[in-house]
Formats: C-alpha cells, sequence, structure tokens
C-alpha cells in the first residue's frame, strides 16, 4: 500500500479527536443529542482548523446506520465510505471553481431528488466566499426553505465575503487557531503512535510555525521527519525551518546590555554566516523581549522552557528599556524592505538600540567599550553588575553622610538600575535605626522582594553611607511616601500638566511616570 501523508492519516474521524475546537464540538454534540438539527451550517476559520473534517464528522453523525448520534460507529458502511469520499450523497463543492450560476442551478437540482442510501443529503460548499454573487442569490431560498432531506454545511476562510443575507440562514462557528501547546501535544501523540523518537522542543518548533494550523503542522511533521531521517531533534527542525536559534538572540541582549558593539555585530555576522533570516530574527527578538517584560512583571509561566535565560535578562534591563527595545525591534522590522540589505536593516536596528539605551548611568559600559581601544588590556573596565571599588577619599566622605529620613530623594541617588531601582523607588521608609531600614511595598509590587534584589540594594546603600546597612521589607499598605508617589504628586501640581487636564481633557498615566534618577553611575541588576 502506497504512503498516506499524515495530515490524511491522523485526520480526525470522530468529535472526540477533534483538537482545539471544543466550543464547536460542544455544541454540535448537544444538538444531535438532543435532535435540534438545523438545516445550514457555517464553519469559519483559517486554513487547516478543521473546518471540513468536521463537516464529514457530522454527515456521519446524521448518516450512520446506527441511528443519529454524536459518537457514529465507524465501522458501518456508511461511515467508511464518508471516510473514503465515496459516500452517494455527501456532495463536496469547490466554490473557488464552481463560483457561478449555473453551478448553484445544478446544485439545486440534485438537491430536490431523496438521499440515494443515507437519511440526508449532505451538501458541503468549501471555500464558500468565492461564490459570485448572482449564485448566492440564487440560492438564497433553498438556504431559507430546504427540502428536509436536506443539510447544507459552508465552509470559508473569509466570512465578511459572505453577504448577510446568506449569514443569517446558518448557524454559524468560528473556528479558533489552535494554541501551539494543544499542536505540539497531538504531534507527540502521532510520533508515539508512529514510533518514531522526536524531541519535544523539535515538536515546540513545528507548532510556532505553524501558526494555529493542525494540517500544516502535520505536514511540517512529515518534511521533518524526510529531512532528519527519522531522528527528530531541535537542530535538524531548526535547519529545515531555517529559524534562529534562541542562542542568538540571548548573545545579542546581553551585548546590548554590556554596550557592547562589537560583541553584537559579531553575533549578526554569525547569523549571516549561516544564512540565518533577518526577518524572522527581529520578529523573535521582539518575542523575547515580550517574555523578559513578563518576567519583569512576575507573569512568567513556569513551564516556559528557557525561563533561566530569561530571568536573567529581566535582571540585566530596566522595564523602560525592554519596552524601549520591544519598539526598535518592532520597527526595525518594518523598515527592513526599504534597507540596503537585509544585514544592513537587522545590524541597524541593534546600533539602534544601543545608541538610544536610556542615560541612568548603565552607559558606562558603552563609555569603557570606546576606552578599551585607547588603553591597554591590563586596564579592564568592570562588567554590568560589577560593584566599583570606592576611591578612598570618596570612601570617606560616604562615611560622614547622614540621613535625614528622607527615602524618596536617597532612592533617587542610589547607584542602582533594573529591577533594583524599581525596589527603591516603589518602596517607602516605614523606620530606620541608623544601619537598619524597614521598608514596605505594596501587595503588586511583591515581586520585587526578591532577595537577589534586596541584596543589590543593600550594597548600594553601603555604598552611599560607607558602612553596612540591613533592610527587611515587609509586604502592604503603603501611605503615599514612596519615591514613585512624590514623582505622580509632583507631575499632578505642575501648573502645565494642570493646564492640559483642566483646558484639553488630558488624563495622567500614573503607571507612566518615573522618578528621576539622580545618581551618576548604577549598579545593573545582573
Amino acid at each position: 500500500m502506497s504512503y498516506q501523508v499524515l495530515a490524511r492519516k491522523w485526520r480526525p474521524r470522530t468529535f472526540d479527536a477533534v483538537v482545539g475546537q471544543e466550543h464547536v464540538v460542544k455544541a454540535l454534540t448537544h444538538a444531535l443529542e438532543q435532535n435540534r438539527l438545523h438545516h445550514a451550517y457555517l464553519f469559519t476559520g483559517t486554513r487547516g482548523v478543521g473546518k471540513t473534517t468536521i463537516a464529514r464528522i457530522l454527515a456521519k453523525s446524521l448518516n450512520c446506520e446506527t441511528g443519529i448520534s454524536a459518537t457514529p460507529c465507524g465501522t458501518c458502511s456508511t461511515c467508511t465510505e464518508i471516510d473514503s469520499g465515496r459516500f452517494v450523497d455527501l456532495m463536496e463543492i469547490d466554490a473557488a471553481t464552481n463560483t457561478g450560476i449555473d453551478d448553484m442551478r445544478e446544485l439545486q437540482d440534485n438537491a430536490a431528488y431523496a438521499p440515494t442510501r443515507g437519511r440526508f443529503k449532505v451538501i458541503v460548499i468549501d471555500e464558500v466566499h468565492m461564490l459570485s454573487k448572482a449564485a448566492f442569490n440564487s440560492m438564497l431560498k433553498t438556504f431559507e426553505e430546504p427540502p428536509e432531506h436536506i443539510k447544507f454545511v459552508l465552509a470559508t476562510t473569509d466570512p465578511q465575503k459572505i453577504p448577510v443575507t446568506v449569514l443569517s440562514r446558518c448557524l454559524q462557528f468560528n473556528l479558533k487557531q489552535m494554541p501551539a501547546a494543544a499542536i505540539s501535544s497531538h504531534l507527540a501523540r502521532v510520533l508515539a503512535a508512529e514510533e518514531i523518537d522526536g524531541d519535544q522542543a523539535a515538536l515546540r518548533l513545528i507548532a510556532a510555525a505553524a501558526k494555529g494550523s493542525m494540517r500544516d503542522a502535520l505536514s511540517l511533521l512529515d518534511q521533518a521527519i524526510a529531512f532528519s531521517a527519522g531522528d527528530l531533534s531541535e537542530a535538524s527542525v531548526r535547519a529545515m525551518l531555517g529559524t534562529v536559534d534562541d542562542s542568538f538572540l540571548f548573545a545579542i541582549l546581553r551585548a546590548v546590555a554590556k554596550g557592547d558593539a562589537r560583541a553584537a555585530l559579531a553575533v549578526a555576522d554569525d547569523m549571516e554566516s549561516r544564512n540565518l533570516s533577518f526577518d524572522e530574527a527581529l520578529q523573535d527578538l521582539a518575542a523575547v523581549l515580550h517574555r523578559v517584560a513578563f518576567a519583569q512583571s512576575a507573569a512568567l509561566p513556569n513551564d516556559d522552557p528557557k525561563r533561566e535565560s530569561i530571568l536573567e535578562l529581566a535582571n540585566l534591563f530596566a522595564p523602560e528599556e525592554v519596552q524601549l527595545y520591544y519598539q526598535i525591534a518592532l520597527h526595525g522590522r518594518q523598515d527592513l524592505p526599504f534597507a540596503p540589505d537585509v544585514y544592513a536593516g537587522f545590524t541597524m536596528s541593534l546600533l539602534r538600540m544601543l545608541a538610544f539605551r536610556p542615560d541612568d548611568g548603565a552607559s558606562g559600559a558603552a563609555e569603557d567599550l570606546a576606552a578599551s581601544g585607547e588603553h591597554s588590556n591590563a586596564e579592564t573596565s568592570g562588567q554590568p553588575g560589577d560593584v566599583r571599588p570606592m576611591p578612598a577619599e570618596q570612601h570617606g566622605r560616604a562615611a560622614q553622610r547622614a540621613f535625614d529620613g528622607n527615602w524618596p530623594a536617597l532612592a533617587k541617588s542610589l547607584r542602582v538600575s533594573g529591577m533594583t531601582r524599581q525596589l527603591a523607588q516603589q518602596s517607602e521608609l516605614k523606620s530606620f535605626d541608623r544601619d537598619v531600614f524597614e521598608l514596605c511595598v505594596p501587595a503588586a509590587m511583591k515581586h520585587l522582594t526578591d532577595k537577589g534584589y534586596l541584596d543589590k540594594l543593600k550594597e548600594a546603600l553601603r555604598q552611599h553611607f560607607g558602612r553596612p546597612i540591613r533592610i527587611s521589607v515587609d509586604v502592604g499598605v503603603t501611605t503615599g511616601n514612596s519615591a514613585q508617589d512624590h514623582a505622580v504628586a509632583s507631575i499632578q501640581q505642575d501648573a502645565f500638566v494642570r493646564g492640559l487636564v483642566e483646558n484639553m481633557d488630558a488624563t495622567i498615566i500614573p503607571s507612566s511616570i518615573r522618578p528621576v534618577n539622580s545618581a551618576m553611575g548604577s549598579i545593573d541588576d545582573k
């Protein structure tokens, strides 16, 4: 027997086998069990999500020799003939080729006759939006009052092109794009049944490339099995799809965090030598930054396969940096067709990230990079996140500093960045006793109380005061006396801002306000 492709071999034959369309399956199952059968159904959705498949299962449910049921037997002659496409009372029409009014008149003439073998004559019209206006008009009466033995099932990828007069005569179901997790799980079951070894990471790549289409996923799986000679690995699937390995993206972002232009461009050169798609690289870079933003808000899923690397990047960047780089990646991808070549467009996006880094003291690494070309290698600069030793005279001045209880002012003057700066600015001082500070953060900022951020804040305070400082942070209700609260109050009291609010109906968004950081240097969260 000749080889049957996986997309056809594993096409669902019962409602229970349909993946990712539970809302449609549930409605049709209840309708069949209660015998509440509509005369015309419309299935909408993108390619490969199960429109024609569900139409065939519905035809089996209506015509199974055991009776109308949501669970057709699958073994009777009717069910087997429908599965093989040979059932005389199931008509599948491609509207892309049968678009005219003459084709619809022929269909109407055929519909007038009773079914030959089945209980109902089921007419499936695929890509129904391709019918001409005259063809739609000729079918209106039939759609509204068809013979009792006729059931229409329409399928389309573009329901906006269907006249509302037709839509109003149909029971409409919108089939969703399938989640990548559901696709990869189904592919794993297919591989197990086919007795083929497959890497879970490889299946996730295929699921992502399918973009919600199970048929596309199965076709890609077929191609990947042939490409890898049955040994389905992440590397082979990446080579087949031409996707960019996350390690390149992580290396680029680490270089950007350090202000190391040469390192970022070296990664771009490596990607060019491997003939990787820079368009997909910018798309994937934006996706990584999206996950970094989630991590900074403590919303990163625990099952993320790159969780450790994402958390590392979350500690390297301030939230505003992540948002800036995300926008640069998006605009860089939009501008890619207008660049001299894709390499130039990609590298200019990276250089733009370095050029527009927020000036919060983190630019010291970039200055070190420029200085490294003029000094000997022995005079190396500190890496981001390293605490530079204080000169003796600075240490003496720091030791003499006194604290007057103004925590918001102190928080703005500390040499910190990223999540540690957020902790300093979002927290409120409850009490202090020279070397002991007791802080409080609102419940929404609970994720800032991580031990790593606390340790960096302690180090910044030690540098500021010249002596070890102990801090404790509670989660509770604050009284509006944090650096962030002061910044919001300052904006609200500004005469120009009040004029905008009163005269132009403007609205202040507190979450967009950031305290001004007066520090000249920073301790990067690394």
